[in-house]
Formats: structure tokens, C-alpha cells, sequence
């Protein structure tokens, strides 16, 4: 599949991000219905990466997107795109900021990836539609979100051994209907490291989620297509300077 494909998939699909608050959130809630939470990970090595950098006080977005052979952690494809955004920082609204940039930076690959770790929630977020849900929808990509920190949810004890899990389940009032519902995966990548939150973004089961992350990782915390386009997002700013 060529980038091509990827293209036609965006100029196909009605999204729109110059909006405002009330109405990303209403976007939020009628498109979550149409994500598919189901798919393994099964031969799937040719892994895309994407993140940004801001500039420091300023609406400048620079976004990153590596894409990798996770046998070996060679790039096999990068593209980034710079833009300046006038949509707010507001938490859980991330992907109307940071989404029309990375797109671009996707519609520059020449290579279309198996999947896509985005640095950001799946549906791991308050209204199960987090940038990797939204963008993995856009793209028509298995994709997942891994995030540093946790935005929703609650967890129990994990062990300190890497590849250790522990379900993510939403702690709402216990009449809810959504009340334990699992969300995502608290998953440790390294031995005694701080754990990362995995869930599904679209087109990926929760386990296909975290073993694409576990099989994405290598020496460090972070796995490897994140830690690449994070470092290309803040060369770009830098050099930009």
C-alpha cells in the first residue's frame, strides 16, 4: 500500500478540525462509534512513530512521523511538517491541535506503514476518543496510543519486569454502565521503569495494542518509532530557531 492510499483515505474521510470546544467535543462522541477495537499484531514490522514540538510561547506546531522496521529498528521512511495552530491547549483536545499537522506530515511518506504509535491517548480518555482514536480513524491505520501519563482510569499492582501488564479500567460511579470497563494497559517496557499507558487508538485489539508496543521497543523506555520522531520534532524546532 503506497502513500497514495493513505491520501485518498483523508480526502475520503469528513473530518473537521477549525472548530470550537463544543463542538470537538460533539465530534469526540459522534465519531467514537465508528472505531474498530479489534486486530492483532501478527507480521505486522513496518511501524510508524509520530509526535511534535512546540515552539516556547509561541502556536508554532513542528510534527514528526518515523517510520521503522521494528526487526531491526532501521528508519526506513521519515516526513514532518510545520504549521502554525490556533486551536488551544485543552487536555483531552489534543488532536484538534496537533492533528492537522501531523496528517501532513503523513501525506509525506513515501513508504505507508503497518501501524502507528502516536504519543497521546486511544481510548484511554474521557470520551474514548483520543488522538491516537482520532487520527488512527482518519488514517484508516491499525493505530495505538502510548502515553507517558495517565489521563483516565485506574490500576493495581505490576510487576517491575519488563514486558509486566496490568489492566486500565474506567473508575466511574459504580451505577455506571461503563463503570470497570477496561480501557487500556499499564505496561512496563523495561525492568524498574516508570510504565507506560497503552490502549488501542482504531483497527487494533488491546493486546495487539501493547504487543505492537512491547515488539516496538528497544534500549529505552519509549518505544523506538516514538523516541525517533520525538528527537526529529525537536531538531526541527531548534533548527527552525
Amino acid at each position: 500500500m503506497g502513500i497514495q492510499n493513505i491520501n485518498k483515505k483523508i480526502i475520503s474521510f469528513n473530518v473537521e478540525f477549525n472548530v470550537d470546544y463544543k463542538e470537538a467535543v460533539l465530534q469526540q462522541a459522534r465519531l467514537r462509534d465508528e472505531l474498530v477495537i479489534e486486530g492483532e499484531c501478527r507480521d505486522i514490522h513496518i511501524v510508524a512513530g509520530a509526535d511534535v514540538s512546540f515552539e516556547k510561547d509561541g502556536n508554532r506546531i513542528f510534527a514528526a512521523v518515523v517510520v521503522m522496521d521494528t526487526n531491526t529498528f532501521e528508519v526506513v521512511d521519515s516526513a514532518h511538517h510545520s504549521m502554525i495552530t490556533s486551536f488551544p491547549y485543552i487536555p483531552g483536545l489534543l488532536s484538534f491541535r496537533e492533528g492537522p499537522a501531523i496528517i501532513k506530515a503523513f501525506e509525506n511518506l513515501k513508504i505507508t506503514p503497518q501501524a502507528i504509535i502516536f504519543d497521546g491517548q486511544g481510548i484511554a480518555h474521557q470520551r474514548r476518543f483520543g488522538l491516537a482514536s482520532h487520527l488512527g480513524l482518519i488514517l484508516r491505520i491499525p493505530s495505538v496510543g502510548c502515553a507517558k501519563t495517565r489521563l483516565v482510569g485506574e490500576f493495581g499492582e505490576l510487576s517491575r519486569e519488563k514486558g509486566s501488564t496490568t489492566p486500565l479500567t474506567l473508575n466511574s460511579e459504580p451505577s455506571s454502565e461503563t463503570s470497570g470497563e477496561l480501557t487500556g494497559y499499564v505496561v512496563r517496557t523495561k525492568n524498574g521503569v516508570k510504565p507506560l499507558f497503552v490502549s488501542p487508538g482504531n483497527m487494533i485489539s488491546h493486546q495487539g495494542a501493547v504487543d505492537i508496543v512491547l515488539s516496538s521497543t528497544g534500549k529505552y523506555r519509549l518505544p523506538e518509532p516514538i523516541r525517533a520522531a520525538h528527537n526529529l520534532a525537536n531538531k526541527l524546532r531548534v533548527e527552525f530557531k
